[in-house]
């Protein structure tokens, strides 16, 4: 993996990558030509939703296309979190006659026959979310499961002497959300940490913040929340604060919001386990027009290309804010 764009502490992920950005500028011994390294390239990179997290993935797509002259990228947010949506901009894309998609399928389940489709006219790729039954080429993104792991842990060290919990997230079924409440329950199962129920909020924020607000009328004795998506952490700490109860309820959440970064450095948000959009970006783009071009090396053999979490706490909160603001340009290095 490359990290002369990476900023030092925001990629942590060289060794689990080596060898997956190598690619053949020499013909093979059957005399395969060599890829075509100036083809030109037209991908596009499919959100599941509006969230910010987005916008740093966003930087990832523009820097690779800055690295590879010829490759162009569309960024596309759908209007609304469902598969339909989903399916009616992959469909404006190939009328388009884009290469390759890079997709977070909101309903993998449900979704499998679209990408298989898909798949027939385009080079697919999956990230942040992934559709293992489908046809994709390959994922790039998180270990969801081990990342809820490192959630999991991290309620432990909040509640150490146990509690209830509610688990929030805008939909179960998204694959990235059945992995993270899988881990989380795996990192928690034997202790005396009891998980109430999931609550989803079909990535509606007033609808999050609203399910935090019951959860904390109708359970007074929860202990601790945990935010499966990026928006989640924001919504909850917004409902503890309007009870009186921040820094009493413990908090774990996901991703890098500018709210939930704020809340750990104030103690109202214990930790956050944060992913490397980024990456996501860069990586989607960077291998897909590598494909495209010819060079299949890039994809592992297991079709899945790991970008490893972070654990961000009130002892490193500062400087991981310094780092992300250069990253999106908000201030110099």
């Amino acid at each position: 993996m490359k990290l002369s764009h990476i900023l030092p502490g925001l990629a942590l992920c060289g060794l689990m990558l080596a060898g997956c950005n190598q690619s053949s500028t020499t013909s093979t011994d059957s005399g395969s030509p060599a890829p075509a390294e100036d083809k030109p390239v037209h991908l596009a990179f499919l959100t599941n939703n509006a969230a910010n997290f987005w916008t740093i993935a966003r930087r990832g797509t523009e820097q690779a296309a800055k690295d590879m002259p010829g490759v162009t990228v569309d960024f596309v947010i759908p209007n609304a979190p469902t598969a339909a949506e989903q399916k009616s901009k992959i469909d404006d894309l190939l009328a388009k006659g884009v290469d390759g998609i890079a997709m977070s399928p909101v309903d993998p389940a449900n979704e499998v026959q679209m990408i298989n489709d898909a798949a027939k006219q385009a080079l697919i790729f999956t990230q942040d979310s992934d559709a293992p039954a489908s046809d994709r080429t390959c994922y790039i993104g998180t270990d969801n499961k081990a990342a809820g792991r490192q959630a999991g842990e991290l309620m432990k060290r909040a509640l150490p002497n146990g509690g209830k919990i509610m688990v929030f997230v805008g939909k179960i079924d998204a694959q990235n959300a059945k992995d993270r409440f899988e881990g989380l329950k795996e990192a928690l199962a034997g202790s005396n940490i009891q998980i109430l129920d999931v609550k989803t909020d079909n990535t509606d924020t007033a609808k999050a913040k609203s399910n935090a607000s019951d959860t904390l009328v109708t359970v007074p004795d929860v202990a601790g929340m945990v935010g499966l998506w990026s928006y989640n952490g924001p919504a909850i700490v917004s409902a503890v604060k309007d009870a009186g109860k921040a820094g009493q309820v413990k908090i774990v959440c996901f991703d890098e919001e500018d709210e939930t970064l704020a809340a750990i450095k104030d103690g109202s948000i214990f930790a956050t386990v944060v992913q490397q959009p980024f990456e996501f970006g860069r990586l989607a783009i960077t291998n897909m027009a590598k494909v495209v071009r010819g060079d299949k090396s890039v994809v592992p053999a297991n079709h899945t290309i790991i970008v490893p979490t972070l654990e961000i706490d009130q002892s490193k909160v500062d400087d991981f804010k310094k780092k992300l603001d250069v990253l999106l340009g908000r201030t110099s290095s």
